[in-house]
């Protein structure tokens, strides 16, 4: 079996990332808004409460590996960090005031986990050659779903590609 990259495949003409090393957990998190009477009480003196409607799904993805120093190249691990930059970094892409960010499919082997945007990019550079050269890092990535997502917490595994519409 060989091995297969986990990538953010854009959804609308961007680039897709793939990762250098594929991650060792994918964390799920979604919230319900309520919305809090405060004028009207329980019996227990607490405010009524009204369940207003699911958020988003996120999907956090930590200690996302990037290196470049076992290739032996002296090559800067910047150019990849560059890739995930552009999906906070969008506004510099273009001269459009209201331009969304890109959107993307987390997809990892036949697995198409959540399509979404990149709301939270945070790295580290942990390793550097003699002159300064940065050639390891470590990334973590929060995405948000953007619509119906393939898999939320506690539901079913994640569907295979046929349920986005197979891109890859």
């Amino acid at each position: 079996m060989s091995l297969t990259k986990a990538k953010l495949v854009s959804s609308d003409g961007g680039g897709t990332i793939e990762f250098m090393f594929n991650p060792t957990q994918l964390k799920f998190s979604q919230r319900i808004s309520l919305n809090k009477n405060e004028g009207a009480r329980t019996g227990r003196g607490l405010p009524k409460v009204n369940f207003a409607h699911p958020q988003p799904c996120t999907l956090s993805i930590g200690d996302i590996i990037l290196d470049t120093y076992e290739e032996g190249s002296n090559k800067s691990v910047l150019p990849y960090i560059k890739q995930f930059e552009k999906a906070v970094n969008f506004l510099e892409q273009g001269s459009e005031k209201d331009k969304r960010p890109p959107t993307y499919v987390f997809t990892w082997g036949n697995y198409q986990y959540i399509r979404c945007f990149v709301t939270d990019l945070a790295y580290t550079l942990t390793m550097f050659l003699p002159d300064g050269t940065p050639v390891r890092a470590k990334l973590d990535l929060t995405l948000e779903e953007i619509d119906e997502s393939t898999s939320q917490p506690g539901m079913s595994t994640p569907s295979n590609p046929d349920r986005l519409g197979g891109g890859r």
